[in-house]
């Protein structure tokens, strides 16, 4: 049975559980769980991390841990009893454990080391914590260091910061909100501006000396150098070197490493320097030979200097490489660091050119304990400290020092008879007083233990040497007195011996006989001649003689003979217990002269205070002793000096000695005055007499007499001061800075009184103070009326008075107290513009008087708080001392806990809310709307005024409970006083919430202040629905607290989504979920409003969108049916809602773009509001409303997740395609649209993809016209006309449709923009407009433009984008891409889908799978227009243009059989399918793909193929004929082989197989129906027949010699062909059958010349497919032979030799005889890329490798262009070109006949310009790119019209004529000369390959055709047709584009007649015309147009603006 746990409540994972038992929980080690119940060894509960799932599991996996229990029951929260900083550091590495893991995979390296290896540091130091066994202070510091790594991680990783209070994380809750804002600040601060140190440390370390000529030990000494006051601040460092340059103790590191302490900011300065002296110990001369001399003498080497200045630049402990100098001449070596300073260069040079000295260096900041702790190895390791020369700047009490700085500074000797000068060596010693030499007191620096005798270096004979040695004497203060130091002069020999002779002395004692120390400073001592055997052990004999020049002990004439030699010194003492000063000792030994106290008194104040501090306790009981003495003549003296010594301790150098006052107080003080009480009454008592020389000309006689016997010193000091001489006022001010301890003697002097007597006067002392007091408040109540010295004395008083509330405390009541200091606080004068320093002197004090112990007190602090909120009041009022105000509130509110429910709290906020609450939300306000300063300092300064004050507001209104509410909002009189106060607290509000309040890492506290908001705004609401509502309703209140509100739930630090887990568990379980709370009280006082919800219609629908589009369901269910009720309040009151709708949409596309909303969203939205409507009258239009606010949100949010990635590709492009359509087709949102056409013009310049940006920015083009109206700045656009934004586009898309070879579409831009400039005669820019556009003519020409191909993409599955979604688009294809290539990048825009591998329709199934399916294939283009393609004579630059652009229809071919497949002959049941795809629009177009709109699919019967393919086999055998002839080959081997493939078809069996499917009874019979087509496959036979004999002909003219046996093969196998037609002879005279194209290809080979060998010329561009192209290799020369190679070649697309190039087409049939396993010619068969052709191929297989590797529509094609002919041709011609006329095709179905025009937005014709063109019937200028809006395709049928008007050309026409002799056709070059290697026949899956085109699609002229005989021999002249009829239109419910270039207009006309032929004419075209003219033409002879699709709407006007 479950049980509910008691004391189990909380556990620790230590073993992984799986959770494979019934409703168990699946545990990981290391998770925290809580516990609910438990049952025979199992427990249910949850995971913390997870608490929304629970379940069971085994309790032995569980380590419990103890936790305190809140709230029992269901929603019980437990909180582990544990150290609060364990609890955080778990909770922190679990964070940082996630984001650990992100920083890998974002490949931040860095900070993913450095934050594993603080982890594992925190989680030792967590071990240590937990073991418990560490010691108060160890714990101490071990905690610190984890908070220290804690915030640092934070802060690394952008988390919060945390407020602690030692150590431990504070719970907002349980501390006021300022406390918590200065921990904050306090945290802040210390993070971001780190506090200066004011001590610095210099951290040395001697490496080595690299020097050439070493060889002898070395000392180095260092020390810091003053240049700018020329003296040492520093001891020395001192070490020692062995003779490589290395110290000589390794393995002492203090030997070698020196910290150079307690260096002022002051020291840190450019002109500090760190000297290093080097002197060597060996001979005396560094040549000398070794052996020379055994006397080893300290010898000067060099010197090396680095400024300080060069350190502060970084901290860097890379060894510093110094540079050595030796001075030219040694008399210089004691100045040698300041030359090398001062750059003397002539007096030093370089030791050595190699020589210099390894040291590292390194700065450290902060005081010395701090240095120890961080870099705690240096001190373990061992550093010597070198302290500064004198005491640091600030002097600690209990310091010891005692040290005696000697400087050996120089010496004048004589010669001593010798003839050059001596070699001097100075020895020192110190001898104690019973002539015994000290040991081990002379240091040489630090580093170095300290030695019992000195030597100096020698200066090379040099009679007055100049050392400058600093030595230092450590001498105990009880060895001072006697002692003295003993130098000895030695004269040291350079001879072999090296003797050194002693010839003098000198000596100085160290203390005077007056008790004084060697006075500081320069000493001229006298050198004493002796010999070397003197004895100067015997101390007495030489004591007693002068030792300074300055002193002579009478007349002897000894010291006179010394007087002419001399030895400097320089002394100087650092000591706490010595002293110089003689007047300081004269004081201490008063009693010794007493005479001299007067004068000891006076000389007080002229001793430096360092000596007056080192004896503080000796020196005050002096002054009491001096008191006792005589009070009545001393008193005033000692009184003057005992405040003298007061002041002194405020001095920041001796602050540290208060403590020390202190205790004298406490304990000394009584000492001292233990034998006055008993002989002379009390202290107090003695100062009887001074009060009389006190008294000034203010003073009340009668209070004075009564207060002194017991105010003492202070009652009479503090009435003098009402003598306004300026000298007593001055004065008067030292006492008052000095109240504080002469109030503490008076306190213990009453002590001891009472004491003494038991506690006798008391109440005549308390009275005495009062009345004290009262002459206090007297004279601060005075004004100063111009007196600047009675303020400056006021303020004095006023900065010390607080400090004596705590001695008050022990005389009286903690309320008499408050009483005294509230009267006196509220003395002072509130005139604030008298003296402004004294203003703030008051706020000052105010301010400790609220930090001290008085004001903790709650009784204490009722009674002063009225008196503190009086002057903070005025001093806010007038805006001044702002930060000191606030710190004053801080301190008042840091007292006043939350939820403090005592009465007296209550009390306090009833004042505070009173007196504060208004003045401080103007404060704010005031202070916010400032503008912020521009210095850093001055703008931190402000914002932390800013934020104390906010944190004090937030802490009033957290303390005010139900009561101050309605005591607040009943105090205003009027509503009009109650409206300004709710929009100034509102307004506030709305200032807090501001992201730049807090710092961004302040969550916890933005999260207390938007609890206290809400808190607040709940107890207005109320107050605002009472007061304004209906009558009373006051639209700008109500309008502030919904912005409030709105901007409230949209606050960053309340999105809780964006939190880790963690953080947002606690977060709700503190605060819970503010915004939904937040929410509610929005949609319950909108319900409140009723009818004047129309006021804030439409204006709300933006925020109350923006609060919904939160991802918080609660949040989304209340806020959503708001928008409900505004549709219906809109349609009551204007019967619709196109307001709502309008700003719903434009809000969507902002707030969206901005990340805001999902698809949960779009679903919630959408049923919220449908089942909102359901009943409404309006429901219509609110479900169409609704579902265009979905669909949009659909758009959107496609869109934001497709900018989310990096690259620009397809879907990006096509997201935002869909976007803009649904802008303008839809919605009519001009503005957005046209901000939408800009950004899909960024991403096609990104992708460069220039024709389509060209076409994107002329959707914008098209919106303006060419009028002045100007036009407002928009995006980029600035101010400017409608004419000058145009020309800008007009440009901008002139250059990138030549950026992307789209040049026809630029030329006819810059021939509108030419106009333009014609119209206005600005014939400059019309210039460079004419040569623009005849630049792009030449480009057209002169450079290569490669075609692209394009596939078909299909879309399956709800995974993809709305805009995707089960949905097929039609790809135009980058530059080289072919299918594999395409699909892989369809695969890696969409990684997770799946390739389909077949090409059929998916099913249903597919359709809703939750899954990506893509369906990729190549399609063929079809051309809408033919008449570019069909003219003889154009260049295929040109043609290759129309043949990919413009182009809406596209095709797919797939072969099958149908019913049973005969083996022998598979053409009876081979059938294709054809899929033709038409797109919304065309391509290229604003995109690279657009969607397929409607999809037609045909099936062509075996029949239909056979014809088909043979009318392909024709064509192509006609272009071949015509290329041998015109001489476009190089070789015949094409038309060889085609010839081959056709005649000797060995592996299919040739036209036979036809035959045999198709002319057997059987078929016939069985397939009625099919009469007409068998006659036309019977007549395409004969045709062929025809074909291959003139082939055959062309081909002997040409035939090389070689292979004329071929030739002859050939001929003889034709004849054995038509035999088995049945043909025998070609009469001349006969009738032949008419060579039809119905299905012609638009495309063909790209550089083959003539297109068709038929007379009736109606097939000038005859449909190609891959399957269709010559293919003879060397395994088949017939078309139906070889099935297996013809299979082969369709799969692999590959041959053995690439000489053959024809064995590389993908047609299974090479000729117009398919074998038995061919498939439909437009079937494009797999090829890989090696069959694309090369640019490296020899001439030799140009031509062929280019023809067979380029895809159908990349195959060059032209017209023919006739020539004139032989007669015997012409005769030829007549009998090929007599059957051959066009014939029409009634198996047409009717989608094939479907046509979809689409007006041009954009045309360059004009009426005029039409009109003049068709009167003159001139050609004006050179072909241009055509405007497709005529029907200039070549018809299928034709019909006989009336003879063309005489001087009509007959190119006019739109039939071109056709040659009589196809030997003679014409054609613009040679197929070799193409350097086209685009295409391929690669197409990757064989089910997905791209098919041929069979069909001619776009424009063709149908005419009807009739059969007119003709004469042979003359050829008869082709008149202009006249167009009998058009096709239907094809219907569309699409709005056509308005960016296409060129119009659409009919796609196939209506067929006409059968019996209309037309007549040939031997005459050549003339060239082709410009297209104006053409179409001119056909509007002459009535061809008649169908009118174009309706045009999209217009856009408004407003346009003109953007």
């Amino acid at each position: 049975m479950w049980i509910p746990t008691e004391h189990e409540k909380y556990g620790v994972v230590i073993a992984s559980f799986r959770g494979t038992v019934p409703y168990g929980l699946s545990l990981e080690i290391g998770d925290t769980v809580q516990i609910l119940e438990k049952c025979d060894g199992w427990y249910r509960g949850f995971a913390l991390k997870n608490p929304n799932i629970k379940g069971i599991f085994p309790s032995s996996y569980v380590h419990l841990k103890n936790a305190c229990v809140k709230n029992k029951g269901q929603f019980e929260m437990v909180i582990p009893t544990e150290d609060s900083v364990i609890t955080e550091m778990t909770s922190t590495l679990r964070d940082w454990g996630t984001m650990w893991k992100q920083l890998y995979v974002r490949n931040e390296g860095d900070l993913f080391h450095r934050l594993w290896h603080i982890m594992n540091e925190i989680l030792d130091l967590r071990r240590q914590v937990l073991v418990g066994h560490l010691t108060h202070d160890r714990m101490k510091d071990v905690k610190r260091h984890i908070t220290a790594r804690l915030d640092w991680g934070n802060e690394q990783l952008g988390l919060d910061l945390v407020p602690r209070k030692e150590y431990a994380m504070v719970d907002p809750e349980d501390i006021s909100i300022t406390e918590l804002y200065r921990l904050m600040e306090h945290r802040h601060r210390k993070k971001d501006t780190p506090v200066q140190a004011s001590s610095h440390h210099l951290f040395v370390q001697m490496k080595s000396l690299m020097c050439s000529n070493l060889g002898e030990e070395l000392e180095v000494i260092f020390s810091l150098f003053d240049s700018k006051e020329n003296r040492p601040i520093s001891e020395r460092f001192f070490l020692r070197l062995n003779r490589n340059g290395l110290p000589k103790a390794p393995d002492k590191p203090e030997r070698h490493c020196s910290l150079f302490v307690d260096l002022g900011s002051t020291e840190l300065r450019k002109d500090i320097y760190i000297t290093v002296h080097i002197i060597r110990i060996g001979r005396m001369g560094a040549g000398e030979k070794k052996n020379a001399c055994s006397v080893q003498y300290r010898r000067p080497f060099g010197c090396a200097v680095l400024s300080i200045a060069d350190l502060l630049t970084g901290e860097t402990k890379d060894d510093l490489i110094l540079k050595v100098y030796m001075c030219n001449t040694e008399s210089e070596w004691y100045q040698i660091h300041e030359n090398i300073i001062k750059k003397l260069n002539a007096r030093y040079n370089l030791t050595g050119s190699n020589a210099g000295l390894a040291v590292s260096l390194q700065l450290l900041h902060g005081d010395i304990e701090q240095i120890r702790r961080e870099y705690s190895s240096v001190f373990s390791h061992g550093v010597s400290i070198t302290r500064k020369l004198g005491f640091s700047n600030i002097i600690m009490p209990g310091e010891m020092r005692n040290d005696l700085y000697i400087t050996i500074e120089r010496g004048e000797f004589e010669k001593g008879g010798k003839s050059v000068a001596r070699n001097v060596e100075v020895t020192m010693f110190i001898v104690d007083s019973s002539g015994q030499t000290l040991k081990d007191f002379i240091s040489f620096g630090s580093g170095e233990p300290p030695a019992s005798e000195y030597h100096s270096f020698v200066l090379y004979h040099n009679n007055s040497p100049r050392w400058s040695e600093l030595l230092k004497l450590p001498i105990p203060v009880d060895k001072f007195r006697g002692a003295h130091i003993r130098f000895e002069f030695r004269h040291c020999s350079t001879k072999e011996k090296g003797e050194k002779k002693l010839f003098g002395f000198s000596f100085v004692p160290l203390m005077q006989e007056d008790g004084r120390t060697l006075p500081d400073g320069t000493h001229e001592l006298i050198v004493h001649k002796c010999e070397e055997n003197t004895n100067l052990q015997d101390t007495t004999r030489y004591l007693k003689l002068p030792f300074s020049k300055g002193i002579f002990l009478g007349n002897n004439n000894q010291a006179m003979k010394a007087t002419k030699e001399s030895f400097c010194i320089t002394s100087f003492l650092c000591s706490t217990k010595l002293t110089q000063n003689g007047d300081m000792l004269d004081l201490l030994k008063w009693r010794t002269h007493p005479d001299k106290i007067t004068g000891c008194l006076s000389k007080l104040k002229e001793i430096d205070g360092s000596e007056i501090v080192k004896f503080l306790q000796d020196t005050l009981d002096t002054l009491f002793g001096i008191l006792d003495e005589n009070s009545q003549k001393y008193g005033s003296k000692v009184f003057d000096s005992l405040v003298h010594i007061i002041n002194l301790l405020q001095d920041s150098k001796f602050h540290h000695f208060k403590p020390v006052m202190d205790t004298y107080i406490e304990s000394h003080f009584a000492g001292a005055l233990a034998y006055s009480i008993r002989e002379k009454w009390l202290f107090p008592v003695k100062v009887n007499t001074i009060q009389k020389s006190l008294t000034g000309p203010w003073c009340l006689h009668e209070e004075f007499e009564s207060l002194m016997p017991y105010h003492s010193f202070y009652a009479m000091s503090l009435l003098n001061k009402y003598s306004l001489s300026p000298l007593k006022l001055t004065f008067k001010n030292c006492i008052f800075k000095a109240q504080e301890y002469i109030f503490k003697y008076i306190v213990q002097s009453r002590r001891l009184f009472s004491l003494a007597t038991g506690g006798q006067n008391e109440e005549e002392f308390r009275c005495c103070i009062q009345e004290l007091l009262m002459s206090v408040r007297f004279f601060l109540s005075q004004e100063s009326k111009g007196s600047g010295a009675l303020s400056q004395s006021q303020a004095v008083f006023l900065s010390s008075f607080p400090a004596v509330y705590s001695e008050l405390l022990k005389l009286f009541d903690v309320r008499e107290v408050a009483n005294l200091v509230q009267d006196t606080l509220g003395s002072l004068p509130t005139i604030l513009h008298v003296d402004d320093s004294l203003q703030a002197i008051k706020l000052q004090c105010i301010g400790k008087t609220v930090e001290s112990q008085l004001y903790t007190n709650p009784d204490s602090r009722y009674i002063l708080l009225p008196v503190v909120l009086h002057h903070l009041h005025i001093h806010l009022q007038e805006q001044k001392d702002l930060i000191m105000c606030a710190r004053i509130l801080s301190n008042v509110f840091c007292l006043i806990k939350k939820n403090s429910s005592e009465k007296s709290v209550l009390e306090e906020i009833d004042v505070i809310v009173a007196s504060l609450l208004d003045i401080l939300l103007r404060t704010i306000l005031e202070i916010t709307s400032r503008p912020q300063p521009s210095s850093s300092a001055m703008r931190f300064q402000f914002q932390d005024v800013t934020g104390e004050f906010v944190a004090c507001l937030l802490s009033l209104l957290r303390q005010m409970t139900d009561r101050h509410y309605q005591q607040l909002l009943d105090s205003f009189n009027t509503k009009e006083e109650l409206r300004d106060f709710l929009l100034q607290i509102f307004t506030v509000f709305r200032i807090l919430i501001r992201p730049e309040m807090f710092p961004k890492d302040w969550t916890v506290m933005r999260l207390v202040a938007n609890n206290v908001i809400i808190t607040t705004v709940l107890y207005l609401s109320d107050a605002l629905r009472k007061n304004f509502l209906n009558e009373n309703f006051d639209y700008k209140i109500w309008d502030s607290y919904f912005y409030l509100a709105v901007i409230f739930i949209n606050q960053l630090c309340l999105q809780l989504e964006m939190f880790t887990p963690s953080k947002k568990k606690k977060v709700l379980e503190k605060y819970g979920d503010m915004r939904v709370t937040m929410g509610c009280e929005i949609f319950s006082m909108w319900q409140n409003l009723g009818e004047h919800k129309l006021h804030f219609i439409p204006a709300l629908i933006g925020p109350f969108l923006e609060v919904t589009l939160i991802p918080q369901p609660d949040l989304r269910n209340v806020m959503i049916p708001i928008f409900h009720d505004m549709m219906d309040w809109e349609q009551r009151r204007s019967g619709n809602f196109k307001q709502v709708e309008a700003k719903l949409i434009d809000k969507l596309d902002s707030l969206m773009s901005e990340g805001k909303g999902d698809e949960t969203y779009r679903e919630l939205f959408n049923s919220i509001l449908l089942k909102k409507i359901e009943r409404e009258t309006w429901r219509e239009s609110g479900v169409s409303l609704i579902a265009t606010v979905t669909r949009l949100m659909e758009r959107l949010l496609d869109y934001r997740d497709c900018m989310k990635m990096g690259e620009v590709d397809g879907k990006k492009i096509g997201c935002t395609v869909s976007l803009l359509n649904f802008y303008k087709t839809e919605l009519n949102k001009e503005e957005m649209y046209i901000r939408y056409i800009h950004k899909l013009y960024d991403l096609h310049l990104k992708a460069q993809n220039f024709t389509e940006a060209a076409y994107t920015l002329l959707l914008y083009d098209e919106l303006l016209e060419w009028s002045d109206r100007p036009l407002r700045e928009f995006l980029t656009y600035p101010m400017q006309t409608e004419w000058q934004r145009k020309e800008h586009l007009h440009l901008t898309i002139i250059q990138n449709f030549d950026r992307g070879k789209c040049w026809e579409n630029g030329i006819i831009l810059c021939r509108k923009i030419a106009e333009q400039y014609e119209s206005y005669y600005d014939y400059r820019n019309l210039s460079k407009m004419r040569m623009m556009e005849a630049s792009l003519y030449d480009k057209i020409m002169d450079q290569q433009r490669l075609e692209p191909e394009f596939f078909r993409v299909g879309f399956y599955g709800k995974k993809f984008p709305f805009f995707l979604r089960n949905k097929e688009f039609v790809c135009r294809g980058h530059d080289y891409e072919r299918l594999e290539a395409f699909q892989q990048r369809m695969l890696n825009e969409f990684p997770h889908a799946i390739a389909m591998q077949h090409a059929n329709q998916p099913d249903e199934t597919i359709f809703q799978a939750e899954a990506q399916y893509l369906q990729i294939y190549a399609v063929t283009p079809i051309p809408e227009s033919q008449e570019v393609l069909q003219r003889e004579g154009v260049p295929d630059n040109i043609k290759s243009f129309y043949k990919v652009n413009h182009i809406w229809k596209f095709r797919y071919d797939r072969p099958f059989h149908k019913g049973t497949k005969d083996k022998e002959n598979e053409f009876k049941s081979l059938w294709v399918e054809r899929t033709s795809l038409y797109l919304v629009q065309s391509l290229p177009g604003i995109s690279r793909w657009f969607e397929v709109e409607k999809r037609e699919v045909v099936e062509m019967s075996p029949l239909e193929n056979a014809i088909e393919v043979l009318e392909n086999k024709n064509q192509q055998l006609k272009t071949l004929i015509s290329q041998c002839q015109t001489r476009q080959m190089q070789n015949i081997n094409p038309l060889t082989m085609c010839l081959n493939g056709v005649i000797d078809a060995a592996v299919n069996g040739g036209v036979s197989r036809y035959q045999e499917a198709f002319f057997v009874k059987e078929y016939i019979l069985s397939h009625p129906e099919d009469g007409e087509k068998i006659a036309r496959l019977r007549e395409l036979m004969l045709e062929q027949a025809q074909i291959l004999e003139f082939g055959l002909a062309v081909h002997e003219k040409f035939v090389p010699q070689d292979m004329r046996p071929l030739h002859k093969k050939l001929v003889d196998q034709f004849f054995v062909m038509k035999s088995s037609l049945g043909i025998q002879e070609f009469s001349a005279c006969m009738q032949a059958s008419p060579v039809h194209f119905p299905n012609g290809s638009p495309r063909v080979c790209r550089n083959s010349a003539p297109a068709s060998v038929s007379p009736d010329g109606t097939r000038v561009i005859p449909r190609r497919s891959p399957l269709s192209y010559p293919a003879v290799n060397r395994y088949s020369s017939s078309s139906l032979s070889s099935q297996a190679s013809a299979e082969v070649s369709n799969i692999t697309g590959q041959s053995e030799s690439s000489d053959e190039v024809f064995n590389m087409q993908p047609s299974p049939s090479t000729s117009s005889l398919s074998s038995t396993h061919s498939a439909s010619p437009n079937v494009t068969s797999s090829a890989p890329s090696s069959a694309r052709a090369s640019p490296l191929l020899s001439d030799k297989h140009k031509h062929s490798r280019e023809n067979s590797c380029l895809s159908p529509r990349e195959r060059p094609c032209s017209a023919i262009y006739p020539t004139p002919v032989e007669p015997s041709q012409r005769m030829l011609f007549n009998h090929i070109g007599d059957g051959a006329l066009p014939r029409s095709d009634p198996n047409l179905s009717a989608p094939e006949k479907a046509v979809n025009p689409t007006p041009s937005s954009w045309s360059l014709d004009s009426g005029k310009e039409a009109k003049n063109m068709s009167d003159s019937g001139k050609l004006i200028s050179p072909p241009v790119p055509p405007r497709p809006t005529q029907t200039a395709s070549p018809a299928r049928h034709t019909t006989s019209v009336s003879p063309s008007p005489a001087g009509r050309s007959p190119l006019k026409g739109s039939v071109q004529s056709f040659t009589p002799s196809p030997v003679e056709y014409h054609s613009p070059g040679l197929i070799s000369n193409s350097p086209v290697l685009s295409g391929s026949y690669s197409s990757g899956i064989s089910s997905l390959s791209r098919c041929s085109t069979s069909e001619t699609s776009g424009f063709e002229n149908q005419v009807n055709e009739q059969s007119v005989p003709l004469p042979v021999p003359m050829p008869v002249p082709v008149p202009v047709p006249s167009y009998g009829g058009e096709e239907p239109v094809r219907k569309e419910n699409k709005t056509p584009p308005p960016y296409s270039v060129y119009e659409r207009t009919l796609r196939r006309p209506v067929p006409l007649p059968h019996s209309l032929s037309i007549p040939v004419t031997p005459e050549p075209p003339a060239l082709p015309p410009k297209p104006l003219a053409a179409r001119s033409s056909h509007l002459e002879n009535g061809a008649r147009r169908t009118d174009p699709g309706p045009r999209p709407r217009p856009l408004p006007r407003k346009v003109s603006q953007l």
